[in-house]
């Protein structure tokens, strides 16, 4: 264990996943069956008014009572659980480090030194973890191996473990919400090559986390204040309709990819609900071109291959399609259900299936 920040790449137990996020907690519980993995439990509860401000948890303790009374409700007896904090809250960062040092050299270094120069906080404020990935050789012709570098600060790690601990459970593993997506999409990424890299676009609750894969690495993260609450609110105030941050009605909108920017179409003119949304999702995909173009020109003889579309905001119809053809590269929609192949106890809509692939990356790290 390192510090609170705990075993980001560690080895399976059998605790339950649970995601935290604004608008709702999701807990999944999934087991191994001979070769097959089943979800046998998939629970979520919304979060009551005033646990959240401004994407900020400033009541632990109905947060608390709210995740015991769930797992009793729904006769989930562990104890343990595998949880993340939100990438925006995360520091990651790749190091290449020479490929000669031992393991002791190996933390010193990445934990006294390194650490130092990437982190925009004191080493005593955060919480770190750290993994060797793959080795290659320099310009200079000299061994090294890329080291991936997580940090949180620490109050974010002790405010999760006091969470957690006054519902009277541990925490296992406390990882970052991109990782266990990417766990959910990993037969996916195994797709591209070397040269290839895939653009992880979570449309979440009140932001959008952007992760640029290669090899199943992220490489580059940001974090843009657009998600599916900005997209509701739009709508909602163009409609006419009292404010609320139920997705219902975007999932019923269709976002046509023959649209344009929306101001300069009938279709739009004649529901301004519709234009409303388009210029949201437009500034969204705008924010996530920039992002592109950003990485792009810090790297050599690389491609995007892919947009992967995961979070409750994915599920908007024709979401794909409008990404595809604003950003002209391929976009699909995740279904984390079929990605991990998981055999389910009942039908689970696609519209719930979009919003569910961090609670069962979490779940199937313990799986």
């Amino acid at each position: 264990m390192l510090d609170k920040l705990t075993n980001i790449f560690g080895s399976p137990t059998d605790a339950v996943g649970i995601e935290i996020n604004p608008q709702q907690i999701n807990i999944a519980q999934i087991v191994k069956q001979g070769q097959q993995y089943k979800l046998v439990k998939n629970v979520s509860a919304l979060i009551p008014e005033g646990v959240y401000e401004e994407g900020q948890i400033v009541d632990s303790l109905t947060l608390s009572e709210l995740i015991k009374d769930t797992l009793k409700q729904n006769r989930i007896n562990a104890k343990e659980v595998i949880t993340g904090v939100p990438m925006r809250e995360a520091i990651i960062r790749m190091i290449p480090v020479p490929a000669e040092l031992d393991e002791e050299e190996l933390k010193d270094m990445i934990m006294v030194h390194e650490a130092g120069m990437y982190l925009p906080y004191p080493r005593e404020e955060v919480d770190l973890d750290y993994a060797k990935l793959g080795y290659f050789m320099d310009e200079d012709g000299i061994e090294k191996v890329n080291v991936l570098l997580v940090a949180t600060r620490r109050e974010v790690t002790d405010l999760y473990l006091e969470i957690f601990e006054q519902a009277e459970l541990k925490i296992r593993v406390l990882e970052i919400n991109s990782f266990a997506l990417i766990r959910t999409i990993k037969e996916q990424l195994r797709q591209f090559g070397a040269r290839e890299a895939v653009v992880l676009v979570d449309i979440e609750f009140d932001s959008t986390e952007i992760a640029i894969i290669v090899e199943g690495v992220p490489q580059f993260s940001r974090t843009v204040p657009i998600g599916t609450y900005q997209m509701r609110s739009a709508l909602s105030q163009a409609m006419g309709l009292p404010a609320s941050s139920d997705t219902d009605l975007l999932r019923e909108m269709t976002l046509m990819p023959t649209v344009g920017d929306g101001d300069n179409t009938g279709a739009s003119q004649i529901n301004p609900g519709l234009s409303a949304l388009l210029k949201v999702v437009g500034e969204l995909i705008e924010e996530l071109g920039r992002s592109i173009n950003f990485y792009l020109n810090q790297s050599e003889d690389l491609e995007v291959a892919q947009l992967l579309l995961a979070g409750p905001g994915a599920a908007i119809e024709s979401i794909d399609d409008f990404f595809t053809q604003r950003l002209n590269l391929p976009a699909i929609q995740v279904d984390p259900i079929t990605a991990l192949a998981l055999e389910t106890s009942g039908d689970i809509s696609p519209e719930e299936r979009s919003g569910l692939g961090i609670a069962l990356g979490l779940g199937m790290r313990e799986a």
